[in-house]
């Protein structure tokens, strides 16, 4: 990592990247590393898009675009050589260079691991894939069901006997490829600084939600995990860690899994449950299950909230995203952040020292990629002096 930027705001301030536009864990990656302070420029094709992307973002605006808050947008002709040219001088003064696309993409371009690694030794080259760069799916298409669904996520979202329903596309896109991709740059980035040299980051949406499944893997060979779904402590099949309906319709989320949560959870409920059977014993579940379901439907979601607020029942409301925004802790912490009406999650984690930039800045649109060459050029030392 350069020293390069001077003075900015976040962690990673003075650090520069380039990113292929793309969809899904790309511009999450993105806006990751611009929270933290990046300076990140969008390499965009011009606005002759295919049907396919303007079904995906019809209607969105930079200023809704929240996953690409805070970059600077260039259009460039990737077919055209001077466009080519034009890129590759970026990247001389870049630390991070991202890119979405199928193995090989990149590479017919001119824009491959080995020439940006000419053009600068030390640019951390990420490689974004659903499969990876290896392996017989690797040129497969796909989207984050089919990425959970390969990794053996996807088998564990649902009841006994129901389909499996996807979770929206946190586990794959955003948790397994933007997340734990921006956590591989870091680490490279942070190699680089010790060692001059770039790498090639790997990205798998696969390899990224297997590893989410680290802590059940362990349980599953120790026997305590079960491959049914559904009928595990943590997976809706313990009635004591589920969502119950209220009786206005709307849910409270139980996660009263040890006993010191579960006695207060009984208090709570403020019926008599001396005679509930012993939720140690699983044959209980089904009855104990009725049970909850029973109490918890006779009161609206927001009296439940009160009686358990304070308690370590582990209980909570199941907030939709304005009430989530309006919530005391949530306020408290500003974990969400209206900018120009736009409501968004604050950067996240915090970091003590250099926290990051506060959310304020849509997209910049319209860039000229020449004034960016021209700015980048002036803040970077030669390449060779920088480590």
């Amino acid at each position: 990592m350069s020293a390069r930027g001077g003075a900015g705001v976040g962690a990673l301030a003075g650090t520069k990247v380039v990113v292929l536009e793309g969809l899904g864990p790309t511009p999450f990656i993105s806006m990751l590393l611009s929270d933290m302070g990046a300076e990140v420029v969008r390499v965009a094709r011009p606005r002759h898009r295919s049907a396919r992307e303007i079904g995906q973002t019809k209607g969105l605006t930079p200023d809704r675009d929240v996953v690409n808050r805070g970059t600077t947008s260039v259009e460039v002709d990737l077919k055209s050589p001077s466009g080519i040219e034009s890129v590759l001088q970026l990247i001389e003064s870049a630390d991070i260079f991202i890119e979405g696309f199928r193995p090989g993409v990149v590479e017919r371009l001119g824009l491959g691991p080995e020439v940006l690694l000419e053009r600068n030794r030390a640019i951390v080259f990420a490689r974004i894939t659903g499969y990876g760069q290896s392996g017989r799916l690797a040129r497969s298409v796909g989207h984050d069901i089919n990425y959970v669904a390969q990794s053996g996520v996807l088998h564990t979202l649902g009841h006994p006997g129901e389909r499996p329903r996807p979770a929206v596309n946190y586990l794959g896109d955003y948790a397994g490829g933007g997340a734990l991709g921006a956590f591989g740059i870091v680490c490279a980035l942070l190699e680089a600084a010790r060692s001059g040299s770039g790498q090639v980051v790997d990205v798998s949406m696969v390899d990224g939600a297997a590893l989410l499944t680290a802590r059940m893997q362990g349980l599953r060979a120790a026997g305590l995990f079960s491959d049914e779904p559904g009928t595990n402590h943590v997976d809706n099949g313990a009635p004591f860690y589920d969502t119950y309906r209220c009786a206005d319709g709307r849910f409270v989320a139980v996660g009263a899994l040890e006993e010191d949560f579960y006695r207060p959870f009984l208090a709570g409920l403020g019926s008599d449950t001396t005679a509930w059977p012993d939720r140690n014993d699983e044959a209980n579940w089904p009855q104990l299950r009725t049970l909850i379901e029973e109490r918890i439907g006779t009161k609206p979601m927001a009296e439940w909230a009160e009686i358990f607020d304070g308690t370590d029942a582990c209980v909570s409301p199941v907030l939709n995203f304005p009430e989530a925004a309006r919530d005391p802790h949530n306020t408290e912490r500003a974990v969400f952040v209206d900018v120009d009406g736009v409501l968004q999650p604050a950067p996240s984690p915090r970091l003590g020292r250099t926290p990051s930039r506060v959310p304020g800045q849509s997209a910049r649109e319209g860039a000229d990629i020449g004034d960016v060459i021209a700015d980048w050029s002036r803040d970077t030392a030669p390449v060779d002096s920088i480590h």
